[in-house]
């Protein structure tokens, strides 16, 4: 089985080159509402930014080319483009001012949220499926709010539709913000609760000698075994040959036969004890 490379050392993805095609055309997006008020190709700009928002996420799952730095340029894309659209429509009145400041609002409110998650070494949480409904709400609600200002039929079309789908999408994206700061406070309220594992004490000075001296004493001591055995035997039993043991000796001076066999005695032994007995 082949594994995949880890998402973090991915950067030369499709996906992530579509997501640098969408932030490079947030300047020029701003340029031509406000310099030369060039609506249709503006508006040309936010349906390509539109589109590649949803081809980006569908071609990273597609693929396998989820990375990292994609987790941060797609959102990033995202708000920039929702900062220049409210900025330029404020400008131009096609919105009101306090529209734009509620959701403007909501994005400040949640990079605070980053800066303590960072402080308890959490990092950004990730993207609610109700935020990115209302980021995609509020970028198909743009263009139509842009095309609702001409005159026409097209114009008195689009703009009840865009409407809705700009209260549909600020709905959202103020519930999502909510969402998203009661996750960051329950991480917080976590990591306020669990306390930091104490580091071990280092032992005493004197149970290290100890510790030193029975360790002195196990290498010291003799060996268990035969060997062992045959040390331990009182001084002057003759030892069995055979198997190590002392042998126990009589009144007589004799060895106590009960205890040894005769395979344990040599055969010159046996030879030498029988003629000393008949004689």
């Amino acid at each position: 089985m082949v594994v995949s490379p880890a998402p973090a050392d991915r950067v030369l993805t499709v996906p992530n080159l579509l997501s640098l095609l969408r932030l490079l055309g947030v300047p020029l997006f701003l340029w031509l509402l406000l310099g030369p008020h060039a609506d249709l190709v503006a508006l040309g700009v936010l349906m390509f930014a539109g589109f590649s928002d949803w081809l980006d996420g569908k071609l990273a799952r597609l693929l396998n080319q989820t990375s990292r730095i994609g987790t941060l340029l797609d959102p990033a894309a995202d708000r920039l483009y929702i900062l220049a659209t409210l900025t330029a429509f404020s400008v131009r009145d096609i919105i009101p001012w306090w529209l734009a400041g509620l959701i403007v609002g909501r994005d400040v409110l949640l990079g605070g949220c980053l800066l303590v998650l960072r402080r308890y070494g959490y990092g950004p949480p990730q993207v609610h499926y109700l935020g990115k409904a209302a980021t995609f709400n509020l970028l198909y609600a743009f263009p139509l709010l842009l095309l609702g200002t001409r005159t026409g039929t097209l114009g008195d079309i689009a703009r009840p539709i865009g409407w809705a789908f700009t209260v549909w999408g600020t709905s959202l994206y103020l519930w999502a913000g909510v969402l998203y700061v009661y996750q960051v406070a329950l991480l917080v309220r976590a990591a306020r609760l669990s306390p930091a594992a104490p580091a071990p004490a280092p032992a005493p000075a004197a149970a290290r000698d100890g510790s030193a001296a029975a360790r002195d004493a196990q290498l010291a001591a003799p060996p268990d075994g035969p060997a062992a055995a045959g040390r331990d035997a009182r001084p002057g039993a003759p030892a069995d040959v055979g198997s190590g043991r002392a042998v126990e000796v009589g009144p007589g001076g004799g060895a106590d036969v009960g205890s040894v066999g005769a395979a344990d005695v040599p055969p010159g032994q046996r030879s030498t004890d029988r003629a000393a007995d008949e004689g």
